[in-house]
């Protein structure tokens, strides 16, 4: 496993990330998503991380946002991408793990994370219904995660209530 450099996007970036999630995914929703987030209000400065290769460009895309639980903030982590050629080399992983780190710098206590249940645990997530959190649609119980970032805070309960682009 490689050393990742990771940092906060910068509008140079953009249309790099935007390739990132295009190549990802099998349609361009989740890239749709990202620019209309990017406008909205759930947008946090600092949170949109990328990791990159050796040339210094991009080729992997963390992205968290302001949700709640219930009445309590807390953060989305979605999408998450990584250049096809450059999956499972741990890019995302880096970026994941950075995106957590500058949430809890920033003092941010929860995120949640709709996506594998295999993958996401690595990180610290664990089924959100444990802890009484859930959804408003149906998802697999197991995809919907919950994390603390803080052990002074633990998870709130309550039903998740994305940011309106996430159309949830």
């Amino acid at each position: 496993m490689r050393n990742w450099i990771t940092r906060a996007e910068t509008s140079a970036d953009i249309p790099a990330i935007r390739d990132i999630v295009l190549a990802a995914f099998e349609t361009s929703l989740e890239a749709d998503l990202v620019d209309t987030l990017r406008a909205d209000s759930s947008w946090i400065e600092g949170l949109s991380l990328v990791s990159t290769g050796e040339n210094g460009r991009p080729v992997g895309y963390a992205l968290l946002t302001r949700c709640h639980i219930g009445d309590t903030p807390a953060l989305c982590l979605a999408p998450c991408a990584v250049r096809p050629e450059r999956q499972n080399s741990g890019a995302g992983s880096a970026a994941i793990r950075a995106a957590l780190a500058a949430a809890a710098t920033m003092g941010e206590h929860h995120v949640v994370v709709l996506g594998h249940p295999t993958y996401y645990p690595r990180f610290g997530f664990t089924r959100a219904s444990a802890h009484g959190i859930g959804l408003t649609i149906d998802v697999p119980d197991e995809a919907l995660m919950a994390l603390t970032l803080d052990a002074e805070h633990p998870l709130p309960r309550g039903t998740v209530r994305y940011a309106a682009p996430f159309g949830i």
